[in-house]
């Protein structure tokens, strides 16, 4: 009832403080594209007749007082012709000398006044492109979608150019035909928009001006005329290409696979042709599928998978058709859950996950499954329907190996075909939602090893969508059901089963048991979620199921299964300048988890707020209480642990990035069975338009009571199901500094170098084993329990008796502790020389040292042996030519 009374309070509340913005209309302005009569020479000068003709000039402040005039004059003109949309701008400043100039490459953010043009050529006042110019010429494009959401993947190829005069500054931008996407009619309408950024005020005006404490962007644009006659161009694109790669990577002594250099070359391409005027088909041949840029080093000692971002071309763009189970709503919190992913596109191409069986002196495996081909198709069927296709298929891959001279061979990822369905319908201007997705691994598995290994099919299909509670748009429902089924042996069905996320031989419940003869698996998963999507009072909560069987990590990402999770967020932000503060927001938040059995094994409070002060420094700090409750993982698939009261605390300080020099700093901190430190800090200087350093050290220190270190099987340990659970007290320190350099030569000539140092040592001391399920309580061996604990003289195994003169048998385990040194490096060349192809000279860096047995944290000794490992090193050429016939 407490529960109830505080929704009913809230929406009230809520209700009551949004009404002014209910109160607001959409601004209906509308404007008028002109016909060329003449070529425009885009040199940013604004020379032709076509630009003095009636301009667009009414613009708004947002920033830094939302509704106030600017302190500058704009003004906007749009012109087309057959082949192109073209758009210029005079940006008007009373201080030409004051105009903030920084160079970028295309897609980077940009400390520099700027122009952006914003164009829904579908009217359906959800979707459409965004074109940002600096007033270097730096550009930055991307797609709109979900009306105020954006992805900055796309690249369209287009050209500008800008100009700084006496009493201000000139952008001209020409936008093919070819890269938008607009329904074939005569007459067209399109929504527009139009922002200015004046860098060293923090100013921004925008033509439609959207309320900070509104929803949506697209839907709020202005309605440009005039437009008529014109033509959606066929759409055809070839990106050939051609890479070369040179491998320099240190060789083990006798190694007859590598004698440390090995030459790669490489051709193939791509093509992206327009099916329809909305509908594009992106096909590839002998695929480039490899990143440019490093993914950062990291420790993973948890039972979860690390999740790396995707940063391969084909992939990130246009991803956003392929989102599931998100769409409608501005706000997407969740509390100690993370909502399966249904396509990870990391998936496709990743390093074989087989290993080899047979014995071997030397093997040469692999890094990643060569992409044979791949094909997408993406776009939009209607104003209001999308559709994504994608399908893949990777290579079969072999280990090499040798043994006493003998060479062998031996499959370790095996052919194997990806597929993802995605359609999407809206409905009354995106007020509502509807989509299904469905997900497909085929492998062709051999008899052996690897049938063994790898699931034979993994399938998944889902359903989502969203409502609009009220005419306003204030209050959005949201949600998703979708089901999973893996096939495999008997073997591989039984593997996943035991494996985090799932952990079916959990001996304390009653709802999940270990099926050694199944082969197959299903489950099913869901969320809802309501969100309030505007105004200055925030309400925001969410219900999530997701069934012990769901498995979607064959194309998917998923942390956690036989999960119920439930959260309630409330609070209140302000935009509006006051006394001390530019900007607040304030919020507080809890949640529950519970298995399917309904034990509760999560509960957490949370205190947020940000200030952003008037000299645009931001503050903002976190407090967590977390309640006793019970610990469904820490025995990684055994009984459950309580856990005790834990707390959190973080603040975090930045300073305004608009200078040339600024800083950030932050501090963690948390105390229970862990006691964490940790502490970031980053500067970021500017000395001049093209250079820009960032160096980030961060260090971290955790000390944990009792850190699972694996497992002993006992009859005689009936306080915990016959199993002995290994635990240690851990002290593990780390520091690494990334550094990115950006030399920005032109807005098409770039450099740029990004290092990583990192340093991780881990100590294991008092060994022990739980001593009761569903308690907090251990025996430490050489202390309780006429316990003993030895060493061998190596110091690499330890021998534990866990009674002493008693019946249970001893044991032993390795010695845990380690220090772990990596460096990660590269430098990336950038050349557009022409619109749309680019050549890149990359060159990467990667040493790394494991030394066992030691666990102590020291950075001179660590980084000595760091720097005296000898490197691997990677020089990639790559050129690729854009051709539209």
């Amino acid at each position: 009832m407490k529960i109830q009374g505080l929704l009913l309070s809230i929406f009230l509340i809520s209700n009551s403080s949004a009404q002014d913005y209910n109160n607001k209309n959409h601004p209906s302005k509308s404007l008028q594209a002109f016909r060329l009569e003449e070529k425009i020479i885009l040199d940013g000068r604004l020379t032709e007749k076509i630009w003095q003709n009636e301009s667009v000039s009414e613009f708004t402040q947002r920033d830094p007082i939302e509704g106030n005039k600017p302190s500058q004059r704009t003004k906007v003109w749009v012109g087309f012709d057959e082949e192109a949309l073209y758009v210029a701008a005079k940006l008007y400043d009373s201080a030409p000398d004051s105009i903030v100039s920084r160079l970028a490459r295309r897609d980077e953010s940009v400390s520099s006044d700027q122009f952006e043009f914003q164009v829904d050529p579908w009217l359906d006042h959800r979707t459409g492109f965004f074109f940002r110019v600096s007033v270097s010429g730096a550009v930055r494009d991307g797609i709109l979608f979900n009306d105020e959401s954006d992805d900055d993947s796309w690249d369209g190829v287009w050209e500008s150019a800008t100009s700084i005069d006496y009493d201000g500054w000139n952008v001209e931008l020409r936008i093919p035909f070819s890269q938008l996407r607009f329904p074939e009619k005569e007459v067209h309408t399109w929504g527009v928009n139009f922002i200015r950024k004046i860098w060293r005020s923090n100013e921004r005006v925008e033509f439609v001006m959207i309320p900070k404490e509104s929803s949506g962007k697209v839907s709020w644009f202005a309605h440009m005329n005039g437009i008529k006659n014109i033509k959606q161009p066929k759409h055809v694109e070839f990106l050939p290409y051609a890479a070369s790669r040179s491998e320099f990577i240190q060789p083990e002594s006798g190694d007859p696979f590598n004698d440390g250099r090995e030459l790669f070359n490489q051709i193939g391409f791509d093509v992206k042709y327009g099916l329809s005027s909305s509908l594009t088909l992106d096909a590839t041949i002998n695929p480039d599928f490899g990143q440019v840029e490093v993914d950062p080093a990291v420790v993973n000692l948890s039972d979860f998978e690390t999740f790396f971002p995707e940063k391969r071309p084909f992939f990130i763009e246009g991803a956003n058709i392929f989102t599931f189970g998100s769409g409608g709503v501005n706000n997407n919190w969740s509390f100690n859950y993370g909502d399966p992913a249904a396509f990870y596109t990391r998936r496709i191409g990743r390093a074989p996950q087989g290993r080899p069986i047979q014995e071997y002196d030397y093997s040469s495996v692999p890094s990643g499954s060569t992409i044979l081909g791949a094909g997408k198709i993406s776009g939009k069927l209607t104003p209001e329907w999308s559709i994504g296709v994608v399908n893949a298929l990777t290579a079969r891959e072999y280990a090499e190996l040798d043994l006493n001279g003998s060479k062998l061979r031996e499959e370790v990822e095996p052919v194997t075909n990806y597929t993802v369905l995605r359609t999407q319908r809206e409905f009354k201007e995106g007020r509502h939602g509807l989509g299904v997705i469905g997900t497909g691994v085929k492998r062709n598995l051999p008899a052996g090893n690897l049938e063994e290994t790898l699931t034979i099919s993994a399938f998944m299909g889902g359903v989502d969508g969203w409502v609009t509670l009220d005419n306003d748009k204030m209050y959005v429902v949201n949600g998703w059901i979708g089901t999973s089924r893996i096939n495999g042996s008997e073997n591989v069905i039984t593997n996943i089963q035991s494996s985090s996320p799932h952990y079916f031989q959990r001996p304390d419940v009653d709802h999940i048991r270990v099926d050694s003869t199944s082969i197959s698996m299903t489950g099913m998963a869901g969320r809802l979620y309501l969100n309030k999507q505007k105004g200055n009072v925030i309400l925001n909560s969410g219900f999530a199921m997701v069934s012990p069987g769901y498995e979607v990590n064959d194309l998917g990402f998923q942390w956690n299964a036989d999960q119920i999770n439930w959260h309630l967020t409330t609070g209140w932000k302000t935009s509006d300048p006051g006394k001390f503060f530019r900007s607040q927001f304030h919020a507080i938040a809890t949640f529950r988890n519970w298995d399917y059995e309904g034990n509760k094994y999560g509960e957490g409070y949370f205190l947020f707020a940000n200030f952003e002060f008037l000299n645009y420094w931001d503050l903002s700090f976190d407090l967590v209480y977390n309640p006793e409750t019970l610990n469904k993982s820490h025995t990684r698939g055994g009984p459950f642990t309580k856990m005790p009261i834990s707390k959190f605390r973080s603040i975090n300080l930045n300073t305004d990035g608009r200078k040339s020099l600024s800083f950030s700093a932050g501090i963690q901190y948390g105390t229970a069975t862990r006691q964490y430190f940790s502490y970031n800090t980053g500067v970021t200087w500017k000395p001049n338009s093209t250079f820009k350093i960032d160096i980030s050290p961060r260090y971290s220190w955790d000390i944990t009571e009792a850190f699972y270190v694996g497992e002993q099987e006992d009859p005689l340990a009936t306080a915990t199901y016959g199993i002995r659970y290994l635990f240690a007290e851990t002290d593990n320190r780390s520091a690494s500094i990334g550094t990115r350099i950006s030399w920005t030569f032109s807005p098409k000539l770039s450099l740029q170098f990004y290092m990583q140092p990192l340093i991780f040592a881990i100590k294991y001391v008092d060994y022990k084993e739980l001593a009761e399920a569903g308690e907090f309580k251990f025996n430490i061996y050489g202390q309780d329990n006429g316990s003993t604990i030895s060493q061998s003289d190596d110091g690499s195994v330890f021998t534990i008796d866990p009674d002493g003169e008693g019946a249970a048998e001893a044991f032993d385990i390795d010695n845990r502790d380690f220090n772990f040194k990596s460096f990660r490096g590269n430098a990336v060349l950038r050349w557009e020389y022409n619109p749309g192809s680019v050549f890149y000279l990359a060159w990467t860096q990667n040493r790394s040292d494991f030394e066992s047995g030691n666990g102590l944290f020291d950075f001179g000794n660590d980084t000595n042996a760091l720097f005296n490992t000898e490197p691997d090193n990677i020089v990639l050429a790559k050129i690729s030519y854009w051709w539209n016939p």
